[in-house]
C-alpha cells in the first residue's frame, strides 16, 4: 500500500476508535481491568473503623499513638494484543471483512489502554509468530499498530492459537491482561491446555470474530469454495441437504467446544458478528467483568 494511503486508513480509523475509547469505554475499561495490586503510599494517625491489620507498628511505637499504613491502587497495567493474521480473516460479506473488524477492535482497545496510562503490545499470529511489538504507551506507538494492522502481510496463512499463547506467556513474565483476537478457525486441539497456563500467569480475554455467512451453508448449487488457510479448492454441492446438514453440524460442534474451553479455563469470552455493533459485545463483557471484581 502506498504511504500516503496507509496514513489516509490510518487517520480514519484514529479518529473513529480514539473517539469511541475516549467516550465510551473510559469508565468501563477502567473498571473491567484493575491494576496490579495495592502499593503503600503514606501512614495517617489511626481513625476509628480503620483495619487494625494495617497499623503500622514502628511508626505506632515511635510516637505512642497508633498511626495505620494507607494503600493505593497501582493502577498502571500491560496490554497485549493477540491477534490471527491467518487468511481466514479476509473473509466477508455485508461490506464487513472481518479483518476489518478485528483493526478497528484493536485500536479502540490500544486507545483505552493508553488513556488510561497503560502500556499496550502485539503479537501477530498465523500458524507461526509473525511479529512482536513490545509494550510501551504514546499515541506515535499506537498508530504505528494500527498502521501495521492495516499493512502487515504475514509470510503464513494458517492458524496456531495455542503457538501463540505459549510464545505470549514466555515472552511477558510480568502479569498483565491479554486480548486474543481470533476467529478461532484452527485445526490445532488442546486449547483449553494453553488458556489454562496463559491464564494462570496473566487475565486473558477472548474475543471471537466471525461472519454470518460462516454460520451456514446458502442452498446455491454446485460452487468451488476455497480454504483460505491451505489455498485447496473444493467442489461443494450446497443443494444437499445432507451438505449443509453436516456443514451447520461442524460449525455447531465448533462453536460448542471452544465456549466450553474457555468456560472450563475461566476465560472471559465473547463472539461478535460482523455485522453486529462491537461496541455494545464490549460493554457487556467490560460490565460483566467490572461486576465480578
Amino acid at each position: 500500500m502506498e504511504h500516503t494511503d496507509l496514513i489516509k486508513k490510518v487517520r480514519k480509523i484514529e479518529i473513529k476508535t480514539r473517539g469511541l475509547s475516549r467516550n465510551i469505554f473510559a469508565g468501563e475499561y477502567h473498571s473491567a481491568f484493575k491494576g496490579r495490586g495495592m502499593s503503600f503510599s503514606e501512614v495517617r494517625e489511626y481513625q476509628f473503623g480503620d483495619d487494625i491489620r494495617n497499623i503500622d507498628w514502628n511508626v505506632t511505637a515511635r510516637y505512642n499513638k497508633p498511626f495505620v499504613k494507607i494503600f493505593e491502587e497501582e493502577r498502571e497495567l500491560t496490554v497485549m494484543l493477540l491477534i490471527d493474521m491467518s487468511g481466514s480473516r479476509n473473509f466477508g460479506t455485508f461490506d464487513k471483512y472481518k479483518k476489518n473488524v478485528i483493526t478497528e477492535l484493536a485500536a479502540v482497545l490500544a486507545f483505552s489502554a493508553i488513556q488510561n496510562n497503560d502500556k499496550i503490545g502485539v503479537i501477530f499470529f498465523t500458524d507461526k509468530i509473525e511479529k512482536f511489538i513490545p509494550p510501551k504507551k504514546g499515541k506515535s506507538h499506537i498508530l504505528r499498530i494500527i498502521s501495521e494492522l492495516i499493512d502487515f502481510e504475514p509470510e503464513s496463512q494458517g492458524t496456531n492459537i495455542n503457538l501463540a499463547l505459549q510464545y505470549f506467556t514466555n515472552a511477558i513474565k510480568k502479569r498483565c491482561t491479554a486480548f486474543i483476537i481470533s476467529d478461532f478457525i484452527d485445526e490445532n486441539h488442546d486449547l483449553l491446555r494453553a488458556l489454562n497456563i496463559a491464564n494462570n500467569r496473566h487475565d486473558v480475554i477472548g474475543l471471537r470474530i466471525y461472519d454470518e455467512r460462516e454460520t451456514t451453508l446458502p442452498d446455491i448449487g454446485l460452487v468451488k469454495l476455497k480454504d483460505a488457510e491451505t489455498g485447496e479448492y473444493l467442489w461443494t454441492d450446497t443443494s444437499s441437504s445432507v451438505v449443509r446438514g453436516a456443514y451447520a453440524h461442524w460449525w455447531n460442534e465448533t462453536t460448542t467446544q471452544l465456549e466450553t474451553a474457555f468456560k472450563k479455563s475461566g476465560v472471559d469470552f465473547v463472539s461478535i458478528n460482523t455485522r453486529e455493533d462491537y461496541v455494545r459485545s464490549l460493554m457487556t463483557l467490560f460490565k460483566k467483568r467490572a461486576s465480578k471484581q
